[in-house]
């Protein structure tokens, strides 16, 4: 599942029905986002202001169906924090677990607009914080938005290679050990809604 020197791999396709289960729970998908390094159950429990009991139930259930592993250990005063990490930045749901079309479709669906909620979540409010310093200072950011065209499965998931392969490119060149400003770097894919008959 994971790269043998145990890199976080940029797409995976999954397994199992189970994996795709989990992913289907905003808060187990919220976690993996997280892991893309190493991280404890209390850091990721403060990152989404959650109980470390709370996130380390998610974190057995991920591990369980191998879509996360055991990174390492730290020593934290007199405990030892268990340090997990995704096994990947993207996952991809194969058309071949025996289930039905519409079912499988749902999953996809689904599972792609509890992400999309999460995020534009996440971005306002993290827009909501930085305008409370915008007054003060200027705040640097940057919105880009496009449009592509996907007519069907086999363009969708070249798109995803290639987009993971850019960001992946794109991160590697501007990574640091974690010195100076962060920024956060959030891109989501959807279909463009259909206006409703009557709007102007």
């Amino acid at each position: 599942m994971t790269n043998p020197d145990g890199r976080v791999q940029d797409v995976y396709r999954l397994e199992s029905a189970e994996q795709a289960i989990a992913l289907l729970n905003p808060l187990r998908a919220e976690v993996l986002r997280l892991l893309c390094e190493p991280a404890s159950a209390s850091e990721v429990g403060r990152q989404l202001s959650e109980t470390p009991q709370k996130v380390n139930y998610h974190l057995k259930a991920l591990e369980k169906v191998g879509l996360i592993r055991r990174s390492g250990t730290r020593q934290v005063k007199n405990l030892v924090e268990v340090l997990y990490q995704s096994i990947a930045r993207t996952y991809l749901i194969p058309d071949s677990f025996g289930w039905p079309d519409d079912v499988v479709q749902r999953m996809k669906d689904q599972g792609s607009l509890r992400h999309l909620i999460t995020a534009s979540e996440r971005m306002r409010g993290d827009a909501m914080r930085l305008m409370e310093v915008a007054d003060e200072e200027e705040v640097p950011s940057a919105v880009l938005e496009t449009e592509v065209y996907l007519p069907d499965e086999a363009a969708r998931q070249a798109f995803i290679r290639d987009y993971a392969e850019a960001v992946r490119t794109l991160a590697e060149k501007y990574r640091t050990s974690g010195r100076g400003a962060g920024f956060r770097v959030m891109t989501a894919v959807y279909p463009e809604p259909e206006e409703k008959e009557g709007r102007n």
